[in-house]
């Protein structure tokens, strides 16, 4: 099965969380056990996995990544001046795969699902696969 999430984000940097439409998705497949692999199509965005229980978390990876890839470098050379983003996305990566067991994903108790946007705002698009197995 494969489900289509579409996102808007409203910034250039943003993690947005997703952890409940892809649960939801999950528990209408009906799929007991199996894997759930999520996947941005995007080279300036990505998907993460990491703790959604307190916020300043998101603005503390959002801070960091700046200071280690700062949108504004002089050696940059592409064209449409948003390296950043490339190597955000390139860190965050583009996928994640997380196990289904007895119809739920097997996060932890402090896990959270993000669409990584990196160069936003925009309107995006990322899939959801899930596979019984």
């Amino acid at each position: 099965m494969l489900h289509t999430l579409d996102i808007s984000t409203k910034g250039r940097d943003e993690l947005r969380d997703i952890t409940r439409e892809v649960i939801s998705l999950v528990h209408k497949s009906g799929v007991s056990n199996g894997i759930a692999v999520v996947y941005c199509p995007h080279t300036t965005a990505g998907i993460a996995i990491n703790e959604n229980a307190d916020p300043d978390v998101k603005h503390d990876v959002l801070m960091r990544l700046d200071e280690v890839y700062p949108w504004e470098h002089p050696k940059y050379r592409h064209s449409e001046g948003n390296t950043a983003s490339h190597l955000k996305s390139i860190t965050a990566g583009p996928s994640q795969s997380i196990i289904i067991h007895e119809g739920e994903l097997l996060l932890g108790r402090w896990q959270g699902i993000y669409f990584c946007e990196f160069d936003g705002p925009r309107n995006r698009k990322c899939y959801l696969k899930i596979i019984e197995g």
